[in-house]
């Protein structure tokens, strides 16, 4: 499968994120704890807001921890909004076009998990894609049009009900072609303001992850933390797995949920798929 993670706060450097923890999306990508796969070093991507109404994306086919221009450019681009994604294939090709996180217009989307047999019920949810949208997707990959889906059912207008009704349409597929578990899914998704996250599966054991706990809070607990001190009030962070020890750090996103994370707070939601309109 795969890992990824979700910032939001003040602007920070994408080492402070990629690199420096002691369990980093860089060390995951050779020794994930919790993840599927040990290894996840099938390309990664990192997608931020900056200077433009769109977000900027870098995608490499490149193993995360052998990537040099990954190392230049974390050392010196500053983000208050980052989504890194690092890829274990599930059989779909290693190419750039492959790699999360998935970018239209100010959206960006990634995902771990898979949809179950992709290859038999493609077609059937390729041809559910929105004809407008459908020239837009480049790759190969289950996750992609996972979120053509999401967006063909309203994703930048209700992102909550669009995932719901996706995966609605994603399991009556898979089981209408004889597949008894159709989906196993944590996925994140932003606007640049809002960042929403799900963690569900058909089978109802999904993949690990976790939200960040009140930086305030921490910084009373753990006054001679240095970075704690680095990080703004609001600073949120949604990962597949902690970035570290720090007893009271992180708290697990429960199963069947929709975590919404905007400024300094988030809301637990409960998620269940939907049946698809239309």
């Amino acid at each position: 499968m795969c890992r990824w993670l979700a910032y939001s706060g003040s602007p920070v450097l994408l080492e402070d994120l990629l690199y420096k923890p002691e369990n980093s999306l860089v060390v995951q990508s050779r020794h994930s704890r919790l993840g599927a796969e040990t290894i996840n070093g099938d390309g990664f991507g990192v997608g931020w807001y900056g200077a433009l109404e769109e977000p900027g994306i870098y995608h490499s086919t490149e193993p995360a921890w052998n990537d040099r221009n990954l190392r230049e450019i974390s050392a010196h681009s500053a983000a208050g909004r980052v989504f890194a994604h690092i890829r274990a294939s599930t059989g779909t090709d290693v190419q750039q076009a492959n790699c999360h996180p998935f970018r239209h217009g100010r959206w960006l989307w990634m995902h771990n998990g898979s949809i179950a047999e992709f290859r038999a019920v493609k077609r059937d949810l390729m041809l559910a894609v929105a004809p407008a949208l459908y020239p837009e997707i480049e790759g190969s990959t289950d996750s992609e049009v996972f979120f053509f889906l999401a967006l063909t059912f309203g994703l930048e207008d209700d992102p909550p009900g669009a995932v719901a009704r996706a995966v609605g349409l994603i399991e009556e597929t898979g089981r209408r072609h004889g597949v008894e578990h159709p989906i196993q899914m944590t996925v994140a998704t932003t606007d640049g303001a809002t960042t929403w996250a799900f963690r569900y599966s058909s089978v109802g054991e999904s993949r690990s992850l976790f939200h960040s706990t009140d930086i305030s809070t921490l910084r009373h607990q753990y006054p001679d933390n240095p970075v704690l001190h680095g990080l703004s009030d609001d600073a949120r962070l949604v990962v597949s797995e902690p970035l570290g020890d720090l007893r009271g750090a992180w708290r697990e996103v429960p199963e069947s949920t929709c975590l919404v994370v905007r400024g300094g707070r988030e809301e637990l939601r409960e998620f269940a798929p939907t049946p698809a309109l239309g």
